[in-house]
């Protein structure tokens, strides 16, 4: 997906609203219905004396919708769909006990500056960095994948990713054949490619993802072949899938059987406490061990006989 460049900032439309915890979830949800471009909720009660901390574990939701008295953000393309939002919020039944703070607009920002400040150089390895198109390339950086915010995942910043990277870094991948599975953005096939593998299948269940890692691939000077998971006929000397550890375990008999002899699997999205339940799960074709781990995440990889 090219990145934009130069547009005009648009006026967007903000409807505030107050609610109890347990209406939070029904109108967070009513609001993705009714085309909010983003939903967000904070404390009500921040920065007082009964100011309450939601904290869950890294990667999951907090264990509670909401606060005791939830502020409600949404924000719309234009005043009229805001308008009708608000109207149509006050007559449902799960409405009783909130309140409409405020309906306005929100001050014009440029939006692709202010998402560029919050994306800066990544370092993988000493050497190898992820780099947005719009910064210098930093003097250390001897590799370096190109990578802007789009719409699929993957942009080198959580640690799933970075753990991924970092074990491709370290791996003669020449004369490799390589798959990127649930690949997002691309970057774990890209990076495969820099670091030399002539063969690199890239799929994903999202269209999206699919143009996004192509798009990112010619940007970036490599070949990859990309597509649906039907693109993915094995067998592989490294399958690469940084999901989460629910469809890992699922596809425990899939990616396993993609592994072609004395072939690496490399697994991330994983929980430390999780690790064992996906052991479990891919104990009747493959060992995996923990290779790396960081704030709370692993990395799993295993080495068919």
């Amino acid at each position: 997906m090219e990145p934009a460049h130069t547009l005009a900032a648009p006026t967007l439309f903000e409807l505030l609203l107050q609610a109890p915890e347990a209406q939070v979830e029904a109108l967070s949800e009513a609001l993705d219905a009714l085309d909010a471009l983003s939903v967000s909720v904070t404390d009500a009660d921040a920065q007082t004396p009964v100011e309450q901390a939601l904290f869950g574990e890294p990667g999951l939701p907090a264990p509670k919708a909401g606060w005791q008295r939830s502020l409600v953000q949404a924000l719309f393309a234009s005043e009229a769909a805001a308008c009708e939002a608000q109207q149509l919020l006050r007559a449902q039944d799960f409405f009783e006990g909130c309140e409409v703070c405020a309906l306005r607009p929100v001050a014009d920002t440029d939006w692709v500056r202010l998402t560029q400040t919050q994306f800066e150089p990544v370092p993988i390895t000493p050497s190898f960095w992820i780099v947005p198109s719009w910064h210098e390339v930093p003097a250390a950086a001897l590799q370096v994948i190109r990578l802007d915010p789009g719409q699929a995942f993957g942009t080198g910043t959580h640690p799933t990713t970075r753990m991924c990277l970092r074990w491709i870094a370290q791996q003669p991948l020449a004369g490799l054949r390589v798959l990127d599975y649930g690949c997002g953005s691309g970057i774990l096939a890209i990076a495969a490619a820099k670091f030399a593998a002539p063969l690199v299948d890239a799929v994903d269940i999202d269209p999206v993802a699919v143009q996004t890692a192509q798009f990112n691939a010619v940007h970036n000077q490599v070949q990859l072949q990309t597509g649906l998971p039907d693109l993915a006929q094995g067998p592989y000397d490294v399958v690469l899938a940084n999901i989460l550890a629910t469809p890992l375990k699922l596809m425990a008999p899939l990616l396993a059987g993609l592994v072609g002899r004395a072939g690496h699997l490399v697994l991330s999205g994983i929980l430390e406490r999780q690790a064992s339940e996906l052991q479990a799960a891919y104990a009747p074709w493959l060992s995996l061990q923990i290779a790396d781990a960081e704030d709370g995440w692993v990395l799993l990889t295993a080495r068919a006989p």
